[in-house]
This record gives C-alpha cells, sequence and structure tokens, in this order.
C-alpha cells in the first residue's frame, strides 16, 4: 500500500502555483499589449489650425490635453481635433507658440487599455508654426 500524504496538501500547493503562474502569464501579456499598442501606430498625419485649449490633466498619470480649432473658411464653424502630448518638451513648444496658426504632426494608437497614456488616441509628437 502506498503512503498517504494529508488530505488536501499537495493540490493545495499546486493550485497556488497554477495561480501565480497564471497571474504572471496574464500581466506580461497585458504589458506586451501595452507596449505593442504605445509603439506601433495605427496611422500618422498632420492638422493644422489654432490649439484654441491645452491642459495638464490625470491624478496619478499627468499628460497634456488639447483641442486644435481647424477652420476651412473663415466664418464657419471649426471642426475641433481633440489630443494628446506625452513628452512634456512638445507641450512647452505648444505653450510657446498659443494663439498662433500651427501644423501639429501626429500618431494615431488604436486600443491603448487605459486612459493614463492620455484620454484621446492621438499623440502629437512635433508642432511648428505656420505663417
Amino acid at each position: 500500500m502506498a503512503p498517504t500524504l494529508p488530505a488536501g496538501a499537495p493540490r493545495a500547493k499546486n493550485w497556488s502555483l497554477w495561480l501565480v503562474g497564471f497571474l504572471v502569464v496574464a500581466c506580461a501579456l497585458f504589458a506586451g499589449y501595452t507596449w505593442l499598442v504605445l509603439n506601433w501606430s495605427y496611422s500618422s498625419g498632420e492638422r493644422a489650425g489654432y490649439v484654441q485649449k491645452f491642459s495638464q490633466k490625470g491624478w496619478l498619470c499627468k499628460t497634456w490635453e488639447g483641442e486644435l480649432a481647424i477652420v476651412a473658411i473663415p466664418g464657419s464653424l471649426p471642426e475641433i481635433f481633440a489630443f494628446t502630448v506625452r513628452d512634456d518638451k512638445v507641450a512647452a513648444e505648444i505653450n510657446a507658440v498659443m494663439g498662433k496658426r500651427v501644423a501639429i504632426g501626429y500618431e494615431q494608437h488604436v486600443g491603448v487599455p487605459s486612459t493614463c497614456f492620455g484620454e484621446t488616441g492621438y499623440y502629437v509628437s512635433k508642432v511648428q508654426a505656420v505663417e
């Protein structure tokens, strides 16, 4: 007859190891997904207009959120383009050209899992004043 172990001892240890392993794999997959969507852009482009609103927001993760008013024909209603800036250097450049017509370069990232990385999917990477 084989020796018997106390009831539940090996199963409890195996269950807790399986649970820890599952959580480690799930966290690694989530981190990999987050890295992928933040580093691979769905689209990129430029838009020109007037920055009408720009402020730093967030409780823990501070990002710069702004709105670009795009006016096609003077006197018509502007189209509003909401954007996010994660780089403080680019944010300083935008603050320096407030009130002027600007062109912003952006990348769109789809599927970002949290608003901690920005409230919009459009991340501005460059700005220049347009004369």
